[in-house]
């Protein structure tokens, strides 16, 4: 480990007290918490940017390869226990402050959540940031920074209901802004052909001028060796244009119009692009963090290797593209080579096609982003030429030796049917393409991006997700890390392919009887969160029945849903069923526009109204669900359950990672075999898990088969998923908020896109079992105890150094 950044409680009191002073201006005692807190997150982000700088120079010398990892949501999370945990003085810093009065725990939960992702892709990329850091891999995170969050989700009358998320109403004290690396970005205008002595060029003229501002968060590594940053993008006027005589005519709004116009550009995180002024302002945000993320990489490369030939650049540079978000780095990388620093296109393309690499995330084809043509040429003239070229180039060069290659070609090309299609262009420009789940890969190699597989197999590689296991354990769940290591050490920290020590306890009673208490410490902190947030008392020795993860209908919280429907009215209808007592937890948010998903939500919660005030039943089942899902409250979530329920419809789900947090912290996954649920079964074993459902071929059959009709499976079933489907529309349960006709106009309509009918009896079966043997507690630890002990798989550190050998061409 380095040297510690305090090397006693005294030391670190001494260096606090002189920084709240600093901050706050006033004494320890005259301070709150808010500010408590705030001086020591300033403190600790100083000791990272001094780290930070000296090792910035050392690198310089090595001449060490920069990977620049490119994602429009960084969900990071609190940062102060995280950074505590690397650093290695959590236990001085917790008594230093104790000296002076202060629990650290209550400085901790002064933390906001930064408002930077909504769900896995934004965690994804957070835990790739923190094991590259932890891997002494040079890896910098290149984001925007959203004034305002996706939304505060708040629950009224059983509905989502979506509150401004102003996680910068205090400050973020662990950002610097850098003003002096601001970068132009320019929006419309048009391109302009210049000439002399027979040599022409282009510049793009006009339209709307924006200063892209930088602000920088360190990323500290794990041991504290190493200190990377993210740099986060902030869009501010590129000039003063306030209108004075607008002013002093009282016309307020048309005196700042400019200045507002472009700030809401980094205003708000995925902005409803339903309408083309959304569209157009999505698209002004992906441009943004793009231009002014690869101005930035330029600049650095040419300050830090000054002279070198750029050939050179892919060997010192890798440029990774997280999702199509970023897809427009391959042609804006080409615009800034030719246009600005005047290398030839066969030159350019050969760099930008070594350097870039790309991750997709969806199998969905209607997940794949797609721009109207006119509105990106009219938005980004010189760009939109580039890719016009690009395209050009790749239809002329497109191999016509092969029976059916007309259809290749129009699945495979960039621009197509009047649209920008990103994840063509993303496949185009890049060297590596990866799904993120060993299933995942396959279907893309199979079904999505089939043509291009075919085309290029050398591209395609399969990198399976992971999380940080110092995030996920160590901090989220003090009483079983403290278990752990107590037992193995702590080198499970750093690799946590060590956690496979574990097997060696699985027949150890005193060890087994320690999880099962940790697991009830987790479940008691849990439960007190609930009744302290929704007035809700649960027992902590019921099952906690876990789903926390967006809303989306291929995730199918509906089935789980109809799930709890089943359970309650099999014990209204038979006195003596009596289930093993059960907490049903649901927590997550909807997108604002997706109806069908928020209905979900309003369901689930009319579903708890219905039975936590219904006395026959509520001594057996409870139903929660737990508003505003974000990194804090999920360290609260996933070391209490008990099951984690993994249940989307097969060959839907690219990877998840809530299944490996959860198993991580000894859930059983209830799971179908899709994403990374195979895996998961795979390294703890089937028997450690309860599989159910159709498997991914088995939909497919099923789909393509044309016999499936949803009114038949219902009809057939008229005590259980018909009766649920029923329900949604006969009154049961809409005494909070009404009935439910939209959710079965679009399961019977749509025929059960999502087959939620179809794997329901194998579903409820599946729970049944699965709740039935938590009698067993000795056979149900030794099972927690194997998803625990295999887990280490799934560490974001073993996919990290997977990237860094396979796509980036480095050795970690």
């Amino acid at each position: 480990m380095a040297d510690k950044i305090f090397t006693s409680p005294e030391e670190f009191a001494e260096e606090f007290r002189s920084k709240l002073r600093a901050e706050a201006g006033k004494d320890l005692k005259d301070c709150d918490n808010s500010q408590r807190y705030r001086a020591l997150a300033r403190l600790i982000a100083q000791k990272a940017s001094e780290q930070f700088a000296l090792s910035d120079s050392e690198n310089k010398k090595s001449q060490k390869k920069k990977v620049y990892y490119f994602s429009l949501e960084f969900l990071i999370g609190p940062l102060l226990d995280n950074y505590l945990l690397n650093y290695g003085v959590r236990d001085i810093v917790a008594e230093g402050l104790q000296s002076m009065g202060i629990d650290l725990d209550e400085l901790i939960a002064e933390e906001p959540d930064p408002g930077l992702g909504n769900g896995g892709l934004g965690r994804l990329a957070a835990c790739f940031l923190d094991s590259m850091a932890a891997e002494g891999i040079l890896g910098f995170g290149n984001g925007m920074r959203y004034h305002y969050g996706l939304f505060k989700q708040e629950i009224r009358d059983g509905r989502q209901v979506e509150v401004t998320d102003n996680w910068l109403d205090k400050g973020f004290p662990w950002e610097t802004k850098h003003p002096e690396s601001a970068v132009l970005v320019r929006f419309g205008g048009e391109v302009v052909r210049h000439e002399k002595d027979g040599k022409f060029w282009f510049t793009q003229e006009g339209g709307e001028l924006v200063k892209a501002v930088p602000y920088d968060v360190p990323i500290v590594g794990y041991e504290g060796k190493t200190i990377n940053r993210l740099r986060l993008w902030s869009a501010y006027p590129a000039h003063e244009d306030f209108d004075l005589d607008a002013f002093n005519a009282g016309d307020y709004a048309k005196a700042s119009k400019y200045r507002t116009d472009v700030e809401a550009i980094s205003q708000i995180l995925y902005p409803n692009d339903a309408g083309e002024h959304g569209r157009i302002l999505r698209l002004k945000q992906e441009y943004l963090f793009v231009s002014a993320g690869i101005s930035s990489i330029i600049r650095n490369f040419k300050y830090d290797h000054a002279g070198a030939d750029w050939k050179t650049f892919p060997d010192l540079v890798a440029i990774h593209t997280n999702d199509t978000h970023p897809a427009m780095c391959g042609p804006e990388l080409m615009r800034v080579l030719v246009d600005q620093e005047g290398l030839d296109w066969d030159s350019a393309w050969d760099i930008t096609t070594r350097t870039v690499s790309y991750t997709n995330h969806t199998v969905l084809p209607e997940a794949l982003e797609k721009w109207p043509i006119e509105t990106f040429r009219r938005l980004l003239p010189r760009l939109y030429m580039y890719i016009e070229e690009i395209n050009r180039r790749y239809m002329d060069s497109f191999p016509r030796d092969k029976e059916g290659w007309q259809d290749a070609l129009r699945n495979t090309a960039i621009l197509w049917d009047g649209q920008v299609r990103m994840a063509n262009l993303s496949v185009i420009c890049s060297h590596s393409v990866n799904g993120v789940a060993a299933l995942h890969t396959q279907i893309l190699e199979r079904e999505t991006l089939h043509d291009f597989y075919e085309l290029t197999p050398e591209k395609f590689n399969n990198k399976t997700n992971g999380i940080s296991p110092r995030r996920f354990l160590g901090n989220s769940n003090p009483s079983l890390s403290k278990l752990v290591t107590g037992k193995i050490g702590d080198g499970w920290l750093k690799d946590a392919g060590e956690l496979k020590k574990l097997e060696a306890y699985y027949d150890d009673d005193a060890f087994l009887d320690a999880l099962a208490a940790s697991k009830r410490t987790n479940k008691d902190r849990l439960a007190n969160y609930i009744n302290k947030t929704l007035g809700i008392e649960v027992d902590p020795d019921s099952i906690f029945d876990v789903q926390v993860k967006r809303f989306h209908a291929y995730k199918r919280q509906l089935l789980n849903a109809f799930k709890v429907m089943h359970v309650y009215n099999r014990m209204l209808d038979d006195p003596n069923y009596k289930p093993h007592k059960t907490t049903f937890i649901f927590s997550g948010k909807a997108a604002s526009a997706y109806t069908f998903a928020k209905e979900v939500i309003r369901l689930i919660n009319s579903i708890a109204d219905v039975i936590n005030n219904d006395e026959r039943v509520n001594d057996y089942i409870k139903v929660v669900f737990i508003p505003n899902f974000a990194v804090s409250n999920a360290e609260l979530i996933y070391p209490a359950a008990d099951i984690s329920e993994q249940i989307s419809t097969a060959g839907k789900e690219a990877s998840g990672t809530s299944n490996m947090k959860l198993m991580m912290n000894g859930a059983i996954t209830l799971g179908t075999l899709d994403g990374a649920n195979v895996e998961i079964a795979q390294l703890a074993g089937m028997e450690n898990e309860k599989i159910f459902g159709l498997t991914e071929d088995e939909v497919e059959a099923l789909k393509a088969g044309g016999k499936y009709f949803a009114w038949d499976v219902a009809n057939a079933d008229p005590d259980g998923v018909g009766r649920c489907v029923h329900q949604l529309t006969d009154g049961t349960f809409a005494r909070l908020s009404g009935n439910f006709q939209q959710i079965s106009d679009e399961l019977m309509g749509n025929n059960d896109y999502d087959l939620v009918l179809a794997d329901f009896a194998s579903y409820v079966k599946a729970w049944d079992e699965l709740t039935a043997s938590y009698d067993d507690q000795r056979d149900w630890q030794r099972r927690a105890l194997h998803n625990i002990a295999n887990s280490g798989h799934f560490s974001s550190d073993r996919t990290i150094r997977e990237y860094a050998h396979d796509i980036w061409d480095i050795d970690a």
